[in-house]
């Protein structure tokens, strides 16, 4: 098996460009003070990001997939926690496939 070099480059400038968007946000904002308003925007981008690629996933999917959003919903209402909700909707949703 060999690689492509057009592979490997990609990689490589794919890499890059991620680290080079993380540490460019780390670069900006030890460069400037955002203001609390600011903050507390930003705040919500992790939650947003992380619902815009479970979403539909579940709205695409089945019954098992139904479930284990559901129960995801019940337990992040139940706890106002971000983890435990995956840890709860990804058991439910295998434990549905496990039955059927």
């Amino acid at each position: 098996m060999s690689l492509d070099p057009l592979v490997a480059a990609t990689i490589v400038l794919m890499t890059f460009g991620a680290y080079g968007c993380r540490g460019g946000g780390y670069w900006l904002f030890s460069r400037i003070n955002p203001s609390a308003g600011l903050r507390t925007l930003l705040s919500y981008v992790p939650g947003s990001l992380f619902v815009s690629y479970v979403v539909p996933g579940i709205l695409n999917g089945g019954p098992k997939e139904w479930l284990g959003g559901a129960v995801a919903l019940v337990t992040v209402l139940l706890t106002r926690s971000m983890i435990w909700p995956v840890f709860t909707g990804t058991g439910a949703a295998w434990i549905y496939w496990a039955m059927i």
